[in-house]
């Protein structure tokens, strides 16, 4: 039964961890049409730190500790779809690490990407997560 309320967990954070992971590139777009130093780059500003701190960090640890722990509890090391989900879970990962060095740079005034190559961007936790899903629900290998 306790196997159970973790996967619960587990799953309940990864969904709040994907939100945050498909709001903040959206909030980059919005926050880059702002002047640097304006109220309204502010707001921004504010907006993407609280996303990051009240729901982004807390989820990305609670899905890491719960994922690991119930990796564990069935083996999953051994098998090979387990692999590949592992893989593009540092990729997310990655990618937040990556989001929250870009919030500070946008902060501090600096624009290195347009508005495209943002929402482009915002398609890499989809693509993750639907081969994520297909990895734990079929296993394919």
């Amino acid at each position: 039964m306790l196997y159970l309320w973790l996967k619960a967990g587990h799953v309940i954070f990864v969904i709040f961890w994907m939100a945050g992971l498909f709001m903040l590139p959206r909030f980059f777009v919005y926050h880059q049409e702002a002047l640097p130093g304006s109220p309204e780059n502010a707001i921004w500003v504010d907006r993407e730190a609280k996303l990051m701190k009240i729901i982004m960090w807390p989820s990305l640890v609670v899905v890491w500790v719960l994922g690991l722990g119930l990796a564990m509890d069935i083996g999953a090391f051994q098998q090979g779809w387990f692999h590949l989900k592992l893989a593009l879970v540092l990729v997310l990962t990655a990618y937040q690490f990556w989001l929250a060095h870009y919030a500070q740079l946008l902060a501090s005034g600096v624009r290195r990407l347009s508005g495209k190559k943002l929402r482009l961007l915002n398609e890499i936790p989809g693509i993750a997560a639907a081969v994520i899903v297909i990895m734990v629900i079929v296993k394919p290998f």
